[in-house]
């Protein structure tokens, strides 16, 4: 048991931070079940994040004041207790609260298993699992909650997560490493932590945004959604080999990083179709751009800088707050460019009506189908499939019908696809703005 101690602690860290985004395919299931709203939903994502940011440093002052092996225990057990309790969750306030509560705990077993981590491999080993399992854990979240939500349902989410997290107690228990007080101060490295900062507010426009877009705008069923955005974790996984390939300084490769990532979020913002093939390269580029950042730029936030669960805390901070940003900032923009879609989308979808061969009286009552639909529906993407089932044609009318149906289902797609567009750039400027901020003149952080 105690050789498989680290490995266990390397899958928790990687299933804390992928809690940050894993239930963001699930939330259009999650809405439905619980008969909430959009915006009240959107907070089963968003208080995760809001707690892990507020309190990583807390917790890491706890941390350096404690021995962490019991510690990280607790907050493991918390984090698993929780997880259950999110499953079991039947209404919405009820998820939240037990969201916050994961969160929690999760902030304490995550920095707490970087200290055991590093008390078994070692100071520059330990930090390096400890990063990578971040940064797996990070991408590979939409695409794990997806595939749970369409094999079973929105709560296998939080159940899978329960034995996973019931092992890694024990494994806890078994490391042990030495409290971090006496250590030497250092400032926290404003420089890494302010682009980890825009990074992750830019990346929320990849890990959220785009599986939205694909869920909710596309209509693509969860699971399709899920395979769809595995390219970012692959990418980021192949970004490191690369690097090792050519070498680059760690400046180079972060500037490097912060430009594939806008490059590839200017991508999504102009695709020409609804295709999942369009969204390979530029997801590709994202996933390039996160696996050359991140571990990167943790690294430099926290190498030679003492005591170190502290500022890993501030990392970890940051990245959250970068999260909570990016959603404050994209979400109200990609709901108002909805609603603004919407008067033009219906335009087209009167004319489409006008011009379709049916009769008179059939057209007035398609009319009046997708009317209450969209009506229904504001707000949010509509899915006009509900009103062609209501309608009872004559047989020979029906080909036409259903013809119009896929034309107005290919107007909304296009609708939808323009309205993530600002999003989308919006989430490419602050790549740039991370960029600036790596490229910048003044004193530079250790490597």
């Amino acid at each position: 048991m105690r050789r498989a101690a680290g490995p266990v602690l390397a899958v928790t860290v990687a299933l804390v931070l992928a809690d940050s985004a894993v239930v963001t395919l699930a939330l259009p299931a999650i809405l439905v079940h619980l008969q909430t709203t959009v915006g009240q939903v959107a907070w089963v994502l968003i208080a995760y994040n809001v707690v892990l940011a507020l309190a990583a440093v807390p917790t890491a002052l706890l941390l350096t004041r404690r021995r962490p092996r019991v510690l990280t225990a607790v907050g493991i057990a918390v984090f698993a207790g929780a997880s259950a309790w999110c499953a079991v969750a039947g209404s919405i306030e009820v998820l939240v609260t037990a969201r916050c509560l994961q969160a929690a705990g999760g902030a304490l077993a995550l920095l707490g298993c970087l200290e055991l981590l590093v008390a078994e491999y070692g100071e520059r080993r330990g930090v390096a699992i400890w990063v990578t399992a971040g940064v797996v854990g990070t991408a590979a979240g939409p695409m794990a909650g997806g595939i749970l939500t369409q094999a079973f349902s929105w709560q296998a989410i939080f159940v899978a997560q329960v034995p996973v997290a019931a092992l890694a107690v024990p494994a806890a228990l078994l490391l042990a490493a030495p409290p971090d007080a006496a250590a030497d101060r250092h400032r926290p490295a404003l420089r890494p932590n302010l682009t980890l900062a825009l990074l992750s507010a830019a990346l929320t426009a990849a890990l959220f945004l785009l599986v939205l877009l694909l869920v909710e705008g596309w209509r693509r069923s969860p699971a399709t959604a899920a395979l769809a955005v595995s390219v970012v974790p692959l990418a980021a996984l192949a970004a490191r080999p690369l690097a090792r390939l050519f070498r680059p300084s760690h400046e180079v490769e972060v500037a490097t990083g912060c430009l594939l990532v806008a490059g590839g979020l200017a991508c999504l913002a102009f695709l020409p179709s609804a295709d999942l093939a369009w969204t390979i390269a530029p997801q590709a580029l994202v996933g390039l751009g996160l696996g050359l950042t991140i571990d990167r730029l943790t690294a430099q936030a926290m190498e030679l800088r003492l005591p170190r669960v502290r500022h890993a805390g501030w990392t970890i901070g940051a990245r959250h707050a970068g999260v909570v940003v990016g959603l404050a900032i994209l979400t109200p923009v990609f709901t108002a460019d909805l609603l603004d879609a919407q008067e033009p989308a219906q335009e087209a979808i009167t004319s489409l009506v006008l011009d379709a061969p049916l009769q008179p009286q059939d057209k007035v009552a398609v009319a009046r189908a997708l009317g209450a639909e969209l009506t229904a529906q504001q707000g949010r993407v509509p899915d006009l499939h509900d009103a062609f089932g209501t309608l009872d044609l004559d047989p020979a009318e029906q080909p036409a019908a259903d013809r119009l149906e896929r034309d107005l289902g290919d107007q909304v797609v296009r609708a939808a696809t323009r309205a993530f567009r600002d999003s989308f750039l919006i989430g490419a400027g602050l790549a740039l703005l991370a960029l600036l901020v790596v490229v910048a003149p003044g004193r530079k952080v250790a490597p």
